[in-house]
This record gives C-alpha cells, structure tokens and sequence, in this order.
C-alpha cells in the first residue's frame, strides 16, 4: 500500500506489530534495522495524520465561535 493511501489505523497497527515482534525476541539482527526503519517511517506517518486531524478539529471550532 503506497505510503499516502495508509491510514492511521493501518500504520498504528503496521507499528504494534512490529513492537511486538521485537518485545518477543522474534526478529533477526538482520531484520532488526529494517525494522526499526519501517518503525520510524510508520511514527512519522501517524504523527502527520495526528496533526492534521487537529488542525481541521481547531478549524472547525473556530468557525463555530
């Protein structure tokens, strides 16, 4: 799935995944750079998503006072 078709969801959930892979020791030396790699990309992703959605939230109260 391209990077700006993942939803939240999607990325949050890409995220435990990952997590718990690495909390369970079930990750090679190897798949572990990647895999924070992947980690890191998937936390960018779900902050801009964050951030967007609170800029349309305060828009949204504003136009409303």
């Amino acid at each position: 799935m391209p990077e700006s078709k993942l939803t939240y969801t999607d990325a949050f959930e890409e995220l435990q995944k990952i997590v718990k892979k690495m909390e369970n020791a079930d990750i090679s030396v190897d798949e572990l750079t990647k895999n924070i790699e992947r980690a890191s990309e998937l936390i960018k992703i779900c902050k801009e998503k964050l951030s967007k959605t609170e800029a349309e939230v305060n828009k949204i109260i504003g136009q409303n006072n």
